[in-house]
């Protein structure tokens, strides 16, 4: 199935990971460059994009688990900059024409989207253009993006779109939860995620950046352009290579499949990691379950269709609530993120399901993403 998809082009290449239990079918086809020089494998290192919200909000729910912050807490205490955050007027008015917040942003309302912060269906509203031009939101680029206190200090200057609460907005709250993770423990997000969930759980090959070692094994980030070719949006030795000035906890990770299933076991494993550590619990399964339960009332779900078909959400990724595909079930819960990017768990069959390819892809699923999940489905 991937063979066909990977001839008929543009994608150069994809690995895959179908998984129930302890029967995995893992494959890997077609090549890592559009020249068709150096194939992919299965340890191959891949942008992962907005597979990284999971894996920040499993590191937000250790922090809860540990006494450090709590759900119903005002994250104005440790980020000063939301402490009395402005709301437009109603969502298409001008950026001048702003009210109050009616109360203050929680840390709930970021693990759920409703900040009031992020991207809405229409893209056309006044409140949205800054989030491009002044936060750099959109396909990941680390390190043209501010650091964190001067990125805080921007975002306190856009109004929110809606009151805290009210409505499901899509990706800002992942990377603001990567700054509060840092603000709560005095220690940067990539420390504290290797520290607390990679180490543990053996994802060797997860982080911000790529060491010079193990450049080889990254392919290079392509879009299609207009004639339907491959433009080159970075190169191995790119953007990933080195720290970035902020680490986006929305969309910054590299990884592989492998590393990625053993974040998806634990989370199966109602927390519990069998990597290095041994088996260990690194959550609760009542954290499990909050972060895999649909959290959004029926008309934040329909109006959030751009992003949201048949879903809800929960702590940093969807929860199916609706079969209207073959492949939906309800509880299941993961994202498809950018870099052609799917990873996905269901709790009630025990399967893992990871796409990984290295071609940008938009929130429609595309025909390749349809027939693997049609697959995974069997």
């Amino acid at each position: 199935m991937l063979a066909a998809h990977v001839s008929e082009g543009p994608l150069p290449g994809a690995v895959a990971l179908v998984a129930r239990g302890d029967r995995i079918e893992l494959a890997e086809v077609g090549s890592a460059d559009a020249a068709g020089t150096t194939p992919l494998t299965r340890d191959s290192i891949f942008r992962i994009a907005s597979l990284t919200k999971p894996v920040v909000a499993a590191a937000v729910m250790m922090l809860v688990e540990d006494g450090r912050i709590a759900l119903d807490d005002s994250v104005g205490r440790w980020l000063p900059e939301l402490a009395a955050p402005m709301v437009v007027r109603t969502p298409a008015a001008p950026l001048d024409d702003v009210v109050p917040a009616v109360r203050a942003i929680t840390v709930f309302d970021l693990l759920t989207f409703r900040s009031g912060h992020g991207f809405p269906s229409d893209f056309s509203l006044p409140a949205v253009a800054p989030l491009f031009s002044e936060l750099k939101q959109g396909p990941p680029q680390p390190q043209h993006i501010a650091e964190p206190d001067a990125w805080m200090a921007a975002l306190s200057r856009i109004p929110l779109l809606h009151q805290p609460g009210e409505a499901w907005l899509y990706n800002i709250g992942s990377d603001i939860l990567g700054v509060l993770i840092a603000r709560v423990t005095g220690r940067s997000l990539p420390e504290f995620l290797a520290e607390r969930l990679f180490e543990p759980l053996g994802m060797v090959d997860t982080g911000f950046e790529v060491p010079a070692g193990n450049r080889d094994r990254v392919p290079p980030y392509y879009r299609t352009d207009e004639t339907g070719g491959l433009e080159l949006i970075d190169a191995p030795d790119g953007q990933w290579s080195t720290v970035p000035p902020f680490p986006s906890g929305a969309g910054g990770l590299v990884s592989t499949v492998a590393d990625w299933h053993a974040f998806a076991r634990m989370l199966l494993a109602d927390g519990r990691a069998d990597g290095r550590a041994g088996d260990r619990a690194l959550l609760s399964p009542a954290s499990v379950r909050q972060m895999t339960t649909d959290h959004l009332t029926r008309p934040q779900r329909d109006a959030s269709t751009l992003f949201l078909e048949g879903q809800g959400w929960g702590f940093g990724g969807s929860v199916d609530v609706e079969k209207i595909d073959p492949w939906n079930v309800p509880g299941r819960y993961g994202w498809v993120g950018g870099t052609g990017t799917a990873a996905h768990i269901t709790p009630s069959t025990g399967s893992v399901t990871i796409l990984l390819t290295q071609l940008e892809a938009g929130p429609v699923p595309s025909p390749l993403l349809r027939d693997f999940w049609r697959h995974a489905s069997r």
